[in-house]
């Protein structure tokens, strides 16, 4: 039996379904339980309960007008829908609803690269367009740009972008929605607008001038619920020509915080692309005293820690260095970054990786060779997109926790010690100790990962993961620790703790969302923002 949407009947529901087929073809309007499987999301904590947010329906429509097509037909029955690029994104809710009974509007069949400019470095794309098929296109054509992908590649640059995820090369093009230019959306009234300089007619830079004139509303879009986007610019990176990588390592556990403060530099100053925190002490943890000390309430003595590495004979941190541009450049920038830290903090290490031309060969994107163990992921490093993270996934999935903190060591071991401390009481890997390094996706800001796995035969565990879950939000949003995307499940906890000025922020949101979509058809709920029908 279908799931309907709230105060919807079954009959209303049927007639929408009707002219659905009729607008887009019944080949493209999916309803038995069969067809609506992959639009469950299968890392759900709490998959086959009562909470979990399930698909009424879904639709994929060929074009615009099909899309303007469906909105009118859900303005007419009072149908929530729920648009999807790829519906690729696992960990945050991947291709379910935030209210269970929508349609999930499926933008698959619209998998077309508009245009692509390797003078001017750009790209104007469909939300079915996968990383996979951008990058082929780019290559089938010998053009001289490069795509910053995430994990995994399947994806969609348009959803990626829209969920605000990161990639892995500089710092402006592992932002993909700070990296993207210009946008076209259907309204929730049907209409179809352009943002930028593409609400000017027959504009020649849509993709190199993104305000256009007066506000800009782009933004909006990204964790929202304003309207379908279905066409995206992107500013691409052109192809460097050499590429070299290097570590510096730090022997003491203080060092970490002057090591972050000139990498920031570094970063700020465009001279690195991902700088890739590690702390090779991790390798000591299977040994139950130093788990002890890695994980002690109130936060490991800065002394023991030292003490321990010494014992080890590893350095107490160390950060890998990605530098792109021309060979000499890159060799002068290598040597800068050397001379910069080794000369200020007593004791830091260089080691040199790899250099080589680009595009890499084979043999150099699997990574031989190195060195040292590396964890700069190659693939996501060189802009080329692959299913490689899969690796990491345990069990049935597992959902994601990434806090944003300051860039800076005080800021990471803060969050260590008091995430550590929160999240004790969860019988679960200890995500956060006195090793717990940073990611440095975001351009000018750290994250640190909570991704606790999820088990479909044991309820009890993916109940405890949910507890955890919101725990963490919690306890984290009162140290100033923000969840920066979220399954649809713990999108009201995190929009909760944005909450500045009596949640002035949301209360705005939602004003805009009540004029804009006044029947509240477009994912009521997604970012947190409710319209009016449903916002009890």
């Amino acid at each position: 039996m279908a799931v309907l949407p709230p105060n919807v009947s079954a009959a209303d529901f049927d007639k929408a379904l009707t002219e659905l087929r009729a607008a887009i073809g019944a080949d493209w309007v999916f309803s038995s339980d069969d067809d609506l499987g992959p639009y469950r999301d299968s890392f759900s904590p709490i998959w086959d309960t009562e909470e979990e947010r399930r698909a009424g329906a879904a639709v994929a429509p060929a074009d615009v007008e099909q899309v303007q097509a469906i909105v009118r037909i859900a303005n007419r029955y009072l149908i929530p829908l729920f648009p999807i690029s790829t519906g690729k994104n696992f960990g945050y809710g991947g291709p379910s609803p935030n209210v269970s009974g929508s349609i999930v509007v499926d933008l698959k069949r619209m998998n077309r690269v508009l245009e692509i400019d390797d003078k001017r470095h750009f790209a104007l794309v469909e939300p079915g367009v996968s990383y996979f098929d951008l990058y082929r296109h780019i290559q089938e054509r010998g053009l001289k740009v490069w795509l910053d992908v995430p994990d995994p590649g399947w994806g969609s640059p348009l959803g990626n972008a829209l969920d605000r995820g990161v990639g892995y090369t500089m710092g402006y093009y592992r932002d993909h929605i700070g990296a993207s230019c210009g946008l076209e959306a259907v309204l929730p009234n049907g209409e179809v607008m352009r943002t930028g300089m593409g609400a000017l007619p027959d504009s020649k830079t849509w993709q190199e001038y993104r305000h256009g004139f007066g506000p800009d509303p782009a933004g909006l879009f990204a964790q929202g619920n304003f309207g379908i986007v279905t066409k995206m610019g992107f500013r691409l990176y052109p192809q460097p020509e050499h590429y070299r990588t290097g570590m510096i390592t730090v022997a003491k556990r203080r060092d970490y915080i002057a090591l972050v403060e000139h990498v920031n530099y570094l970063s700020d100053a465009m001279i690195v692309g991902e700088a890739v925190y590690s702390n090779p002490l991790a390798a000591l943890l299977a040994k139950p005293d130093f788990m002890a000390l890695a994980t002690k309430q109130g936060g490991a003595p800065e002394s023991e820690m030292d003490a321990a590495a010494a014992a080890a004979g590893l350095p107490s941190w160390q950060v890998e260095l990605q530098f792109y541009g021309p060979e000499a450049a890159c060799a002068a920038n290598w040597a800068y970054a050397k001379d910069r830290i080794l000369s200020a903090i007593p004791g830091a290490k260089a080691v040199d990786g790899e250099a080589f031309p680009l595009p890499a060969t084979p043999e150099q994107l699997l990574n031989t060779g190195q060195p040292y163990k590396t964890h700069i992921r190659r693939n996501g490093a060189l802009g080329i997109p692959s299913l490689g993270i899969w690796k990491i996934v345990r069990d049935s999935g597992h959902v994601g926790f990434f806090p944003v903190l300051p860039r800076s060591g005080e800021a990471v071991y803060e969050m260590q010690r008091v995430m550590c401390d929160a999240l004790r009481e969860f019988p679960l890997p200890p995500f956060f100790s006195a090793v717990t390094a940073p990611l440095y996706w975001p351009q000018f800001a750290f994250q640190m990962v909570f991704a606790p796995s999820v088990k479909k035969e044991d309820p009890d565990h993916n109940a405890m993961v949910d507890r955890s879950m919101r725990k963490a939000i919690e306890v984290a949003a009162k140290h100033g620790w923000g969840d920066y995307r979220a399954a649809p499940i713990y999108q009201d906890a995190v929009s909760a703790s944005y909450s500045f000025g009596d949640h002035a922020l949301r209360r705005f949101h939602e004003q805009m969302k009540d004029a804009i979509d006044p029947n509240g058809i477009i994912a009521p709920g997604r970012g947190g923002i409710w319209p009016k029908r449903f916002r009890k």
